[in-house]
This record gives structure tokens, C-alpha cells and sequence, in this order.
């Protein structure tokens, strides 16, 4: 049974480790995206002779929000997923151990029963 456990476990750590780089990865398309927008505004200003160094500023900071923004929410939501995945690993396993309880107890009737009928076996050969 902790088997499962060990299984969940790692797949929480899994999930976890895939979600971040895919925050990277985000941050880093973001951060891409914003770059290129710079360039072009840059060249853009340069064939123009228009100052938008304000603009790109702008921009930047805008993208950098937006990249720790989507991190956050991103760590949030595995935060909540892995919540979620304890409170499904903790009913499995009361499940599990609801089942052994209930294993225990037919064990129990069984052998109880068993017993009972080795008595009434006896008491009956005895008599005859």
C-alpha cells in the first residue's frame, strides 16, 4: 500500500518539476517575444529618427508583470494540484485501510464460523 503512496508521491514531484520548466519556458517565449518587438520598434525608430525608448519601457516592464504573473499563477496551480493529489492519496488510502478492516472482519466470521461449526461437528459426533 505504500507503494502507491511512493507512486503518487513521484508523480506529484513529476508534475511539479514539468510545471516549472514549462514557467520557464513560458517566460522565456515571453521574454523572446518582447525582444523581438524591441528590435523591430528599435529599427523602426532608427528608420523614422522617432524616439520610443519610453515605449520599449514600457514593453519590458509590461512583459516582465505579465512572465511573473503566469509564474505565479502557474506555481499556484501546482500548489492546488498537489493539494488536491494528497487529499486523493489520503482517501485511497482510508479505502484501503476501510478494506483491510472489512478483509479483517470476514477473516473473522469465517474462522469464527469455522470454529463454531468444528464445536457443532463434535457436539454431534460426540452424541452419536
Amino acid at each position: 500500500m505504500g507503494n502507491k503512496n511512493t507512486y503518487m508521491t513521484a508523480a506529484a514531484a513529476v508534475v511539479v518539476v514539468v510545471v516549472d520548466v514549462v514557467a520557464v519556458l513560458v517566460v522565456v517565449v515571453v521574454v523572446v517575444v518582447v525582444g523581438v518587438v524591441v528590435v523591430v520598434i528599435d529599427v523602426v525608430a532608427v528608420v523614422f529618427f522617432i524616439s520610443v525608448e519610453v515605449v520599449v519601457v514600457v514593453l519590458v516592464v509590461v512583459a516582465l508583470t505579465v512572465s511573473v504573473a503566469i509564474v505565479v499563477a502557474i506555481e499556484v496551480a501546482v500548489v492546488v494540484v498537489v493539494a488536491v493529489v494528497a487529499v486523493v492519496a489520503a482517501a485511497v488510502a482510508a479505502v484501503v485501510v476501510a478494506a483491510v478492516v472489512v478483509a479483517a472482519v470476514i477473516v473473522a466470521v469465517v474462522v469464527g464460523g469455522g470454529v463454531v461449526d468444528a464445536v457443532v461437528i463434535k457436539v454431534v459426533v460426540l452424541q452419536k
